[in-house]
């Protein structure tokens, strides 16, 4: 018989978290215990006395909110009431937001607090307002909550005892919590609706300031429904997208045993069961990287126990700690780099064999890959000139450089990045690829340029999993250009008997035969420059592994195959040297947006949640002052930022080596990844409000990214180049950058968040606002024989 698992350790905050979560659920089981049997038995009373069951119940609910423990049945006490227990259990919700706040949980402040705010505005409404009272409305509002929160708190208590919110918890409240919306989140708004309406009719409730201010009160009342009408529907959708991701996780199938390149064992279960959390592996080897050069710093990595949401100030203090010199930048790159290569490991096919990656990467391997090669079937286009697609539209030549001209001008792009597409459009020899080799490590992938690389006819030498679908695909797209595909094959391509057979046959996995794809990419085409891509993308900590994977790639192609060069697209939600006239743009935005009424009301209710000034003081260090921005988006969490540093660090390592880095800042992007979350696709909505934002369609950002990576290929007076002479390397970041408005905007980019997504929602409110303004104009005129 197994040992049983070991029950996760509680904390204090969890023990809090716990207690609290529990006598919430048993305030509103009060409630229900309360309000139900107190229903029925006035149901009983009025159908007794002759009252149609549609009467009765109309009665019952009109009397719902004074229910008692004597109305209930159980005693012939009259306290503790429905009403008083409500407004508890009710109000204790604010501490929510408090949680969310201080970081406790991870729910939105901002949401939260809309959410919160909606019911106690509602709740005050109920007590202050007889008539909201004694109507059918009250009963609907205060049992559909009631009917959502006991199985929402008892969710919570279960999820934090089992660790595990998504299995852990017991099936039966796993469902009530995801499927109860469905009913009670219309009936719930609909019983507010009807609270808030009744207020604004009851003389009470108008005259709680006094008979002055009986408008003042009737329009506080109505504003409720208005911004209840746009705000609902895409609360219950957001819910029903929240439900199908929670149900696929809890039944998805489990995961196949580690091999390859993993994690390494963080714990082992009692059971015997290894557990390979990513927290303590990239607190180690971001704590080795920027202990290189500051060993205290490096402690306090180690030390840090909110890693979540505590890990970007060590991020912030590991490059100003790189800006101190040239030398000091390459130690921490090198030193994390090597931390990775020998935490990480890697496990063979048969489970039989764990290694380190780095040994696994040095050791010999008796497997080979095949090569497969389709040549396209069209003819190489005559005139090639560069063309980005934009809104729809291809756009080239002097409408390109005026496009281009309008982005430097308003701050979405870098005048570097303006530079380099103005450029290559004025070189079209830069355009010719039929002599270029690009190696993508992830030729599949949302945002990499194969599709533009074909359009153009160059050799692309793919790699990506072996799965038909994805080779069909990329194979099919080939033929129909005028270049190339190369890819590795598990059999010789003539001994396939169709095609079918071919796309089974093609493609690797960069987790478990990394060393191998390294070995098949060393050996070919010898003689042949190769600028090696790194475009594969995955969730979490496996993003972190693919990472790692591409870098052996990358380092060991650099080392064995004279003349590659690499290229990479970073992410603007990182943290970058800048340069000075960014860093003077965004201070220049920011007393301009600082003094607009709306971001004044943002920072005066959340302070220093939202709206964070987007400018820092620069560091000192060997060659002068250097400036950075802070685009750190704390929600993507520390394996996106893990993921992405070690492309950084090995962009200035190999650069340092005397390979060419095309390592360019890529906008915000609405990929389909990224706009499935529908809170990120309501921000991108709001978020060109904060000038000079603009999100991009994913035609466009490739577009202007194959565009510069062409310039940095070829100009050998640009950044990229390691010739070029830099006060440190990680000005690398600094020039080229299309970051579509992210440097020079006036506040941070993870604090404008919930602000875009309340533009958003405005927006999609003015339609009824001015409708209802519009209603409420005539009815006026109506009124005062205007009309």
């Amino acid at each position: 018989m197994a040992a049983a698992s070991k029950a996760p350790s509680l904390g204090p905050k969890d023990i809090y978290l716990i207690l609290y979560n529990a006598v919430c659920c048993l305030g509103w089981a009060y409630v229900l215990a309360l309000g139900i049997p107190s229903l029925f038995n006035s149901v009983a009373s009025s159908t007794s006395s002759g009252a149609s069951l549609l009467d009765a119940l109309k009665t019952a609910g009109n009397e719902l909110y004074f229910a008692t423990p004597s109305t209930a049945g159980w005693s012939d006490e009259s306290s503790p009431s429905l009403a008083w227990i409500l407004a508890l259990v009710q109000g204790a919700a604010i501490m929510e937001i408090v949680h969310a706040a201080a970081g406790l949980v991870r729910s939105p402040v901002f949401v939260t607090a809309m959410q919160v705010g909606s019911r106690i505005v509602a709740l005050q409404m109920v007590s202050a307002s007889p008539k909201a009272q004694t109507q059918w409305g009250a009963a609907l509002m205060i049992l559909s909550w009631a009917l959502v929160e006991v199985p929402r708190y008892l969710f919570y208590v279960t999820a934090i005892i089992s660790g595990d919110a998504t299995k852990g918890t017991p099936y039966p409240i796993f469902w009530l919590r995801y499927s109860l919306f469905a009913v009670l989140y219309p009936t719930g708004i609909s019983g507010e609706l009807s609270v808030f309406i009744n207020s604004s009719k009851c003389d009470t409730f108008l005259s709680l300031l006094g008979e002055n201010s009986k408008s003042l009160m009737y329009w506080y009342a109505m504003a409720f429904p208005i911004i209840y009408a746009p705000g609902a529907i895409p609360m219950i959708l957001n819910m029903a997208g929240n439900r199908k991701k929670a149900f696929k996780k809890r039944f998805a199938r489990p995961p196949p045993p580690p091999r390859g390149l993993v994690w390494p064992v963080t714990e082992t279960k009692a059971n015997g069961e290894e557990l390979r959390a990513s927290t303590a592996t990239a607190k180690e080897i971001l704590a080795a990287a920027v202990g290189a050069v500051n060993p205290e710093l490096g402690e306090k990595v180690r030390n840090e126990k909110k890693w979540r949401f505590g890990y970007v100030k060590h991020l912030i203090n590991m490059v100003e700690a790189q800006c101190k010199s040239p030398e000091d930048a390459l130690k921490v790159a090198n030193a994390g780099l090597n931390k990775a290569y020998t935490m990480f490991q890697f496990i063979s096919k048969d489970g039989k064999t764990t290694t380190s990656f780095a040994s696994a990467m040095s050791a010999q391997n008796d497997t080979k890959f095949c090569t497969g090669f389709v040549k396209g079937e069209l003819a190489p286009p005559k005139d090639k000139k560069l063309e980005i697609d934009y809104q729809g539209r291809k756009i080239s030549g002097n409408e390109l450089k005026e496009q281009v001209k309008k982005w430097v001008d308003y701050g979405t792009i870098e005048p570097s990045a303006g530079e380099a597409i103005i450029k290559c459009a004025d070189n079209p020899g830069w355009i010719d690829l039929s002599d270029k080799y690009f190696v993508l490590l992830g030729a599949g992938s949302a945002m990499g340029p194969f599709e533009v690389l074909m359009s153009l006819g160059a050799n692309v030498v793919a790699i990506d999993l072996d799965r038909a679908g994805i080779w069909k695909r990329l194979i099919e797209r080939a033929k129909n250009s005028s270049g190339s595909i190369t890819f590795p094959m598990t059999k010789e391509q003539k001994d396939c008997a169709n095609d079918d057979e071919m796309y089974e046959c093609s493609g690797c996995n960069l987790f478990t035969e990394t060393p191998i794809i390294r070995d098949w990419l060393v050996d070919l085409y010898p003689g042949k420059p190769f600028t090696v891509g790194s475009y594969a993308y995955l969730n979490g900590a496996l993003h972190v592994q693919v990472s790692l994977a591409m870098d052996a790639i990358c380092r060991d192609l650099c080392e064995r195959r004279k003349g590659t060069s690499l290229a990479y697209l970073c992410t603007p939600t990182d943290l970058h040297l800048i340069p000075k006239e960014a860093h003077d743009a965004a201070k220049a935005t920011y007393k301009e947006f600082s003094k607009k009424p709306f971001c004044m009301l943002m920072k005066l209710l959340a302070g220093k949640k939202m709206l964070r000034k987007n400018v820092r003081d620069p560091v000192s260090g060997v060659g002068g002052d250097f400036y950075y921005v802070n685009g750190i988006s704390v929600a993507q969490g520390p394996n996106y930022a893990m993921a992405k540093r070690m492309q950084h660090w090995r962009a200035i390592i190999a650069r340092s080596k005397g390979s060419i880095v095309s390592s360019n800042i890529a906008p915000s992007t609405s990929t389909a990844s990224v706009v499935q979350n529908r809170t990120f696709a309501w921000a991108y909505e709001g978020m060109p409000y904060f000038k000079p934002y603009e999100i991009f369609a994913p035609e466009t950002s490739k577009s202007v990214m194959i565009a510069i990576l062409f310039h940095d290929i070829n100009n050998p007076t640009c950044v990229a180049n390691p010739k070029t002479v830099l006060a440190n390397p990680n000005e690398l970041f600094a020039s080229g950058s299309f970051h579509g408005g992210l440097w020079r905007c006036a506040y941070e980019v993870d604090s404008i968040g919930e602000a875009s997504v309340l533009i958003y929602f405005s927006r999609v409110a003015t339609p009824y606002v001015l409708a209802v303004g519009g209603l409420g104009i005539a009815f006026g005129a109506k009124y005062f024989g205007a009309v």
